[in-house]
């Protein structure tokens, strides 16, 4: 007998490697199973926003790339979220990251937004929601400019800007 790995045991590692993947993902401490000072109902919510808005901000989607006016946004100001009025970004820490969403180096303050891990492509991920409603903005990635070196990856329908 050899210590060749046999197919059946190459297809439970499979196995066991996506429940490993699912449990992880459901211990992923999602925004919305926590509390927030704004908290309505799925139906306040779905009165309240745009399809697309709910989409983004309470079912954790994603918009498609370029689309947002708000990635060209250059005036000096304050992104603020759709869902709550939040201030979440300043127009002083807004770049082009060449990405299509809208992009940031730090949150307005530590106090604006909040994280949780995110599994939901399989590997983690740092998701980024508002702090006041819980409402999901995009992602916090490792490749950006100084002095964070963070990239806050958001979609631009998650927020409204509220000019200087």
């Amino acid at each position: 007998m050899t210590n060749k790995p046999s197919r059946r045991g190459f297809l439970g590692w499979i196995g066991a490697s996506a429940s490993f993947a699912a449990l992880a993902a459901c211990g992923s401490g999602r925004a919305e199973a926590k509390s927030f000072p704004v908290s309505l109902s799925e139906a306040q919510w779905r009165s309240k926003l745009t399809k697309s808005e709910f989409y983004v901000l309470r079912q954790e989607g994603t918009e498609r790339p370029y689309s947002s006016p708000l990635n060209e946004e250059k005036r000096a100001g304050v992104f603020v979220c759709a869902g709550c009025g939040n201030a979440l970004y300043s127009s002083k820490t807004k770049y082009d990251s060449g990405t299509g969403w809208p992009s940031f180096w730090a949150p307005v303050d530590k106090g604006a937004v909040g994280t949780s891990r995110d599994f939901k492509l399989g590997y983690p991920r740092t998701e980024v929601h508002c702090a006041d409603c819980g409402g999901h903005l995009g992602h916090i990635f490792s490749d950006g400019p100084r002095p964070t070196g963070k990239r806050h990856c958001i979609n631009g329908v998650a927020m409204d800007f509220r000019p200087a």
